[in-house]
């Protein structure tokens, strides 16, 4: 749930109030009983610091590509198609007259 910061423009009056999205927003002041009580617009609590996560960040030879997203795949598409690349062989099909049983 989130919390959002209330003043009250008659009497100054602040306070934080933890509430759901759902809820409806706060009008009576509870320190002057005043109808002034309103939500301010806050900074978000938090900071996203670094250079963020992308699908490219983990691109070491540890594991697997990081996607399709990759800064090479654009050279790749801008060079000349020269022969295709060699694809594995697909296995053979059983015989038709051979049982596995």
């Amino acid at each position: 749930m989130p919390i959002y910061a209330y003043k009250c423009s008659a009497c100054g009056h602040a306070k934080d109030v933890l509430q759901k999205i759902s809820d409806a927003p706060l009008s009576v002041c509870p320190e002057c009983g005043h109808s002034t009580f309103s939500k301010q617009v806050t900074a978000a609590g938090f900071q996203l610091k670094g250079s963020g996560w992308y699908v490219t960040d983990f691109r070491g030879n540890s594991g697997g590509q990081g996607g399709s997203a990759s800064p090479s795949a654009p050279s790749e598409s801008a060079a000349p198609a020269a022969a295709p690349a060699a694809a594995p062989a697909a296995p053979a099909a059983p015989a038709a007259g051979s049982s596995a049983s």
